[in-house]
């Protein structure tokens, strides 16, 4: 009678300010992220205008690719880095530091004198990025209750496209400012630094965190003494990165979150990185105005994309997080086709940008969501980055193709079409995984 009781109260209310304070400071993180993010879609055009030799100009599509890529491909590697850390060091403290390097990163690239040092200096910024989501997303996991779980992180992973949002609003102001407006773009990515301060003075450490990491010094200490270990204890003192594929069920869960968050995350940075351009070309052959045009399908795709990021989470809390995770995939793979082949009125390429928005970077929810319900407390971070970031080992050459694609064949659509094809991996994998909706987490 006490459970039913507790059911029927409403969600929030058994929320206290601590789990409040650790979902705002973890869409905080990743807001700043998201608006970093976008502001390098949006402005590398402008940017490489300006870091280019003119003869340059005709490959700027290639260009802006590989540069998104880079940023990518560093983004995995910190998150690999960041999951291993957050396991280690604690959610709370690797947050804290992803955030203020962050901050850093993005400020030196504003400085960049040529499209190798811009390069460079992105890849940098991904790093640093990549360190952020894995300690929000663990540490929500964590201290929300099992039966909002999935609102928490879908609340928390709409920061991202919160982020997306703000970054295609600055850039109507920032934008008509000259040739060097990408610079201040950049610039206004330090401001997070204060978050950092923040952080440290009003959100907890994961308490499932504290008691797991207790007994893994004890295990190690156990086993610099020459004791024999129990079974719990070996796996608490194997390298957390190791012990993702010692145990077949772990690994089974591994490798079938992989091939998912491989297709989720190949299809995202293939197909929303050329939806402003995409859409601005069409109204500049139209006689409008390019840019403003390139902040409306910014602020379109990304102001939906915020109600695809937290409606995952409610969704995924009332109906479970298998069913509603095939039907987000699902839904982008028809809606891509819909707009880049068969829609051209530019009101109605909004509209289809917003439904594009929705599925293609809302499903992201679905690893926040599902991810750590997965694996247990001593392996949640790594096991969470490594599926999450390991697949932009692989994905960061998304918009590297579909920028050769554009530049050598003239086809948006034909790129974003073929990408897109990648869901039908994560259509296959999915149903495999368990259902793991309401459950507490594993210890």
């Amino acid at each position: 009678m006490a459970v039913s009781a507790i059911d029927r109260t409403p969600w929030w209310s058994s929320l206290n300010r601590a789990q409040w304070n650790t979902l705002l400071a973890s869409n905080l993180g990743w807001l700043f992220d998201g608006y970093e993010t976008y502001a390098l879609i949006i402005t590398v055009g402008v940017a490489l205008r300006q870091l280019l030799e003119p003869a340059q100009f005709a490959q700027i599509p290639f260009y802006a690719g590989l540069v998104i890529a880079l940023t990518l491909l560093g983004w995995g590697v910190g998150g690999l880095i960041a999951g291993v850390l957050t396991d280690y060091l604690g959610r709370k403290r690797t947050m804290v530091l992803a955030i203020a390097a962050y901050s850093v990163m993005t400020g030196l690239s504003a400085f960049a004198w040529n499209w190798e040092s811009f390069a460079v200096l992105r890849f940098l910024v991904g790093v640093a990025i990549g360190s952020e989501w894995v300690t929000g997303a663990s540490i929500v996991a964590e201290l929300w209750p099992d039966r909002a779980r999935g609102k928490g992180v879908g609340l928390m992973q709409c920061g991202l496209g919160i982020g997306f949002f703000v970054a295609s609003f600055v850039w109507l102001f920032i934008g008509p400012l000259g040739p060097s407006a990408w610079r201040y773009m950049f610039l206004l990515g330090v401001l997070p630094a204060l978050l950092t301060l923040w952080v440290r003075r009003t959100i907890p450490e994961s308490t499932l965190w504290e008691g797991v990491n207790e007994r893994r010094q004890a295990a190690l200490a156990r086993k610099r003494s020459g004791e024999a270990l129990a079974d719990q204890d070996q796996a608490l003192a194997r390298f957390t990165m190791t012990d993702l594929f010692v145990d077949p069920e772990v690994r089974r869960r591994v490798i079938l979150a992989f091939l998912m968050s491989l297709a989720t995350t190949f299809a995202f940075w293939g197909i929303s990185t050329w939806v402003p351009p995409y859409i601005s070309g069409i109204a500049a052959r139209a006689g409008l105005p390019a840019p403003q045009w390139a902040s409306y399908a910014g602020m379109a795709y990304n102001g939906a994309s915020i109600i695809g990021y937290a409606g995952f989470g409610f969704l995924a809390d009332a109906f479970g997080r298998k069913p509603v995770t095939l039907f987000y995939v699902a839904a982008a793979l028809i809606t891509v086709p819909l707009m880049f082949l068969f829609t051209h009125d530019l009101g109605m390429l909004l509209v289809m940008a917003g439904l594009l928005g929705v599925f293609v970077s809302g499903q992201y929810t679905w690893m926040s969501a599902w991810l750590p319900e997965l694996f247990p407390t001593r392996m949640r971070a790594t096991a969470a980055g490594f599926v999450f970031n390991m697949p932009r080992l692989i994905a960061w050459v998304g918009p590297l193709i579909s920028g050769w694609i554009i530049a050598n064949f003239g086809g948006f659509g034909r790129a974003a079409t073929a990408v897109s094809l990648i869901y039908i991996i994560s259509l296959a994998a999915a149903p495999f995984l368990p259902e793991t909706n309401g459950k507490p987490l594993p210890d």
